[in-house]
């Protein structure tokens, strides 16, 4: 198979992690290179930076749309970006692949996936944790009915985000382009993987609140209960109002078994076999059978900023085959917008005090079809009208 040549936008955080899962991650090696990365805004130093980490070359967007050696391009942006920025790289003939959320409104998302789809490309939203090694075995050991029916889910995302994290970038904790606040920006990955597990949520209860922190537009603590198209249960909690913040817990509960992932890793596993009375009383946690379900493999290596490598390099490599046999990649542009369509219904839910309905196709529940309205200007620059303007046109 050829070798993928991706440009990323974006040199923030998630930018800088998958340039270094680019060109470090083993598997990696001769399918995918890092060419160039840009900034979405005018910090060319921030670009120039985190080039010369991994030994790309620094650009701006126009620039890097522009060049005929990069086959693909990676939107690391504010979420707000995401769909305008991948349009962009649609049309200039590359294949896409976009950080989570794939936007912050499903109008914006069904926008990409059509202009994905008008193109002949390859569209994409990372969803790194299917790819976790400990979300696989819970992913097989559902589909082989080990663990029974499924009955309920819990998720718990207690995260601490202090006033730096907020000050940081003008653009986080804004409606226009961080799309919400605890839950789709820092909780969608967590939707996005129990439905993965138990299928897809119809239906929604919820309550936002802004508790521990001040100046910002968006909400710092989520709970909501999900149902899903099963029957399945799910209990949610996202905050970033937690100091000084945990690791993201999800359980998993079957008739016949439960499972628990935590901090990215299979902390419990239980599964009934043939001879198990389970009409007797539980055993309370015991009979933990998760060292015989973790896969023999080496030491997940976990990046600088606390991410696990492994899983974004599988994505990225999925993103490789699938560009290079002609096939949707395993997290595709609908995918991506399954995961936003539940976090806005659980935010329609919170602001209604009402059940809502998940809308189960294009152009249902037009409620849930936000406009995103243009950001207001923030220090480091406007964000339109900038963004694709070289330097000798700025």
């Amino acid at each position: 198979m050829s070798e993928l040549r991706f440009g990323i936008i974006g040199c923030g955080v998630i930018g800088r992690l998958q340039a270094r899962v680019l060109t470090s991650y083993p598997p990696l090696a001769g399918r995918a290179r890092l060419v160039a990365m840009a900034a979405s805004s005018r910090d060319s130093a921030g670009a120039r930076q985190a080039a010369a980490e991994t030994g790309c070359e620094a650009t701006d967007v126009a620039s890097l749309l522009a060049r005929d050696d990069i086959d693909a391009v990676s939107v690391c942006t504010p979420s707000g970006l995401h769909a305008e920025l991948g349009r962009a790289a649609l049309a200039a003939g590359k294949h896409v692949m976009v950080e989570k959320p794939i936007d912050v409104s499903v109008r914006a998302a069904d926008q990409l996936i059509e202009a994905a789809r008008r193109a002949g490309r390859v569209l994409a939203v990372m969803s790194q944790r299917r790819f976790d090694l400990a979300s696989r075995v819970v992913r097989d050991a559902l589909e082989a009915g080990e663990l029974g029916t499924p009955t309920s889910a819990s998720v718990e995302v207690p995260l601490w985000h202090g006033r730096s994290y907020y000050a940081s970038d003008g653009w986080r904790g804004t409606l226009a382009l961080d799309g919400g606040g605890a839950l789709i920006s820092q909780g969608v990955h967590s939707l996005d993987l129990v439905q993965w597990l138990l299928g897809p949520v119809v239906e929604v209860k919820a309550h936002t609140a802004l508790l521990g922190h001040t100046g910002i537009g968006v909400e710092d603590v989520v709970t909501a209960s999900l149902r899903h198209a099963s029957g399945a249960l799910t209990s949610l909690l996202t905050t970033t109002a937690a100091f000084p913040g945990r690791t993201t817990r999800l359980a998993v509960h079957g008739d016949r078994g439960s499972a628990v992932i935590d901090n990215d890793e299979l902390v419990y596993f239980h599964a009934a076999d043939a001879e198990t009375d389970t009409l007797a009383e539980g055993a309370f946690g015991a009979g933990n059978q998760a060292d015989l379900r973790r896969p023999a493999a080496a030491a997940q290596e976990r990046d600088s900023c606390g991410l696990l490598r492994g899983p974004h390099g599988e994505q990225l490599l999925d993103f490789c085959d699938a560009v290079a046999e002609g096939r949707p990649p395993a997290v595709d542009g609908p995918a991506g917008r399954e995961a936003l369509r539940t976090a806005l219904a659980v935010y329609e839910a919170a602001r209604t005090g009402a059940t809502v309905r998940v809308a189960r196709a294009a152009g249902e529940n037009q409620r849930l079809m936000r406009t995103v309205p243009s950001p207001t200007p923030s220090p480091a620059g406007r964000w339109r009208g900038e963004l694709f303007a070289a330097p000798g046109r700025r």
